[in-house]
């Protein structure tokens, strides 16, 4: 089973996460946390490696409506999106929302699932991807 949605950009990093970050407002979905795996990393065991931030999108409504669905969906809230390096290009990566259907099996999130997947398609549509 495939678990991800990946665009792979031409664009340098810095700017793929803000074109990352403005397709996701444009989807409505905020992001609530930024993990910058490389720099921690680097702090805590001195390992280099290349650019790989993880942001965790949210957008509230469809939150609201999986946690109606079912309280412990939030274990796999919010929508995890990777953006990193990958040779000479940039890879955008996000977790299919049907994940916590198949996961949950629970048909409830199946609406809430698609109109995620829907919102996070669009986002990684909108960015420049290369052939």
């Amino acid at each position: 089973m495939s678990y991800d949605r990946t665009v792979r950009l031409g664009t340098d990093f810095a700017t793929a996460v803000t074109q990352v970050r403005q397709a996701l407002a444009d989807q409505g979905f905020g992001v609530l946390t930024e993990i910058d795996v490389t720099a921690t990393l680097k702090a805590k065991l001195g390992h280099d490696m290349e650019d790989y931030l993880i942001l965790g999108a949210c957008n509230p409504s469809l939150a609201h409506q999986a946690l109606e669905a079912d309280r412990s969906v939030g274990l796999l809230l919010p929508c995890n999106v990777v953006v990193r390096r990958d040779g000479g290009t940039t890879l955008v990566q996000a977790l299919d929302p049907a994940t916590m259907v198949t996961l949950t099996g629970l048909p409830a999130l199946e609406p809430v699932a698609e109109e995620a997947r829907r919102r996070l398609d669009a986002a990684l549509a909108a960015l420049p991807a290369t052939a």
